[in-house]
């Protein structure tokens, strides 16, 4: 059931809006900014290039257990990693998106799937979600991608929302989160983020040409070597058709000129 906690005094949120051009249908927030696609003739795949990164966190997870367990996503975007989760990879899925008329949007344009034991939305803010309603624990895969209508910077970004991100993991869980690299404020995203997960591995990916950088993380657990990741990324590649051997060349160890403050 989907359920509204909006404060009589947030200010009311930018309307969803469309685009399409060239067969994609794109989400908007009242602004040019792309917030979402789908590609009409194939919408099970994952059509921009950083969200195909956020799945990135697939590469983590043992592969007997990849499928396994409870995604959640906050920020539903256009739906990708939603259909994605759900759809192509059969988990137990939840989202968590504040905006109603996103939700409404992608019920209509999107393909957003119907609620159903293995799927729920709620409209909620991510932050009260992380501290009222997630149960330690009972996430394995958790993807974070909160921009606003301006897409200036992510919405939820302080620590303690991250700790709570790490708290609603299950040991070994994974997060994958969506910074721009470029924007001043990344660096102190990235500490936040490793003081959440310390005890676990926290790594990040490669900028995309628009500057998003997504960012990893593990709870309590370790980076699988190399040739472990490589037979990862292989069975990714060829069981759900996305780009994870060249994701490989991408993920690096975050840098100490970022974990040192400034």
């Amino acid at each position: 059931m989907t359920t509204r906690t909006k404060k009589s005094t947030e200010p009311e949120m930018a309307p969803a809006t469309l685009s399409e051009h060239d067969g994609v249908r794109y989400l908007h927030l009242g602004t040019p900014w792309v917030q979402g696609a789908m590609r009409l003739k194939t919408p099970s795949q994952i059509e921009l290039e950083y969200v195909q990164r956020m799945m990135a966190w697939m590469l983590l997870r043992p592969s007997a257990e990849l499928a396994r367990g409870h995604a959640v996503q906050l920020g539903l975007g256009a739906g990708a990693i939603t259909r994605f989760t759900h759809g192509a990879m059969k988990m137990k899925t939840t989202v968590v998106e504040l905006n109603p008329t996103v939700i409404g949007v992608n019920r209509a344009y999107f393909r957003l799937p119907a609620e159903g034991p293995r799927f729920a939305v709620l409209e909620m803010d991510a932050q009260r979600w992380v501290d009222e309603v997630a149960e330690p624990g009972s996430v394995d895969v958790l993807c974070v991608d909160l921009y606003d209508h301006e897409a200036a910077g992510p919405v939820c970004d302080s620590e303690a929302f991250y700790r709570g991100c790490a708290r609603a993991l299950a040991d070994g869980g994974v997060m994958s989160v969506n910074l721009f690299g470029r924007h001043a404020s990344f660096a102190r995203s990235a500490r936040r983020i490793a003081a959440a997960f310390a005890g676990g591995v926290v790594v990040s990916m490669q900028p995309t040409r628009e500057g998003n950088t997504i960012m990893l993380a593990i709870k309590a657990g370790s980076l699988p070597d190399r040739d472990e990741l490589a037979a990862r990324a292989q069975q990714v590649d060829t069981r759900y058709g996305l780009p994870a051997r060249k994701w490989l060349r991408m993920i690096r160890p975050l840098p100490d000129s970022v974990l040192q403050p400034a």
